[in-house]
């Protein structure tokens, strides 16, 4: 264990010393082409808060509205008939939204119902096998100027519910 311990602690700066030492070998100006891409790195990161900022603000909105509540209430019923259950029903509707707020959501299924728990085991592995579709799309496709993502955007979304369903019907074969 020391070994690899060792080794994760040198990684980082071995990397960063063949990276300088190739480029000194190549007889590049290392700093200044780090400078520059320091320098894309900010202009990236101005590019992209406009729309990082109104994604978070839709999201603050989205959950202290109460509307994922009231959208939960409804589609209960739905939810009884296929045998998703409606506790994990706020993650299956945040995952897409928001990597925080469904981590946060995540961690109080797992106090409330226990990580051995089927509903903790199905949290688990609906966080493992989806992903934060509309954040990842909106910085992508900002980054690259990218203004039609219709098609994208169904397609990552069938694939989160693809992954929920499958991750709720895996965990209920599993338990």
């Amino acid at each position: 264990m020391q070994v690899i311990s060792f080794i994760s602690n040198l990684a980082m700066p071995l990397i960063i010393l063949l990276i300088v030492t190739y480029g000194l070998m190549e007889k590049n100006k290392v700093f200044d082409d780090f400078l520059e891409g320091a320098k894309e790195g900010i202009e990236i990161v101005f590019s992209i808060l406009p729309t990082l900022v109104g994604l978070f603000v839709a999201i603050g909105a989205l959950r202290n509205s109460g509307i994922l509540d009231m959208i939960i209430r409804i589609i209960t019923p739905f939810l009884n008939v296929i045998q998703f259950p409606s506790e994990i029903m706020p993650l299956a509707m945040l995952r897409p939204i928001s990597g925080s707020g469904s981590i946060a959501v995540a961690t109080d299924i797992m106090k409330t119902y226990g990580v051995d728990n089927s509903i903790g085991m199905m949290a688990s592995v609906i966080m493992g096998s989806t992903e934060t579709t509309l954040y990842t799309i909106a910085v992508y496709t900002s980054c690259v100027k990218i203004k039609k993502t219709r098609f994208v955007l169904v397609a990552s979304l069938i694939a989160d519910i693809v992954g929920m369903l499958v991750s709720v019907g895996i965990c209920r074969i599993l338990s």
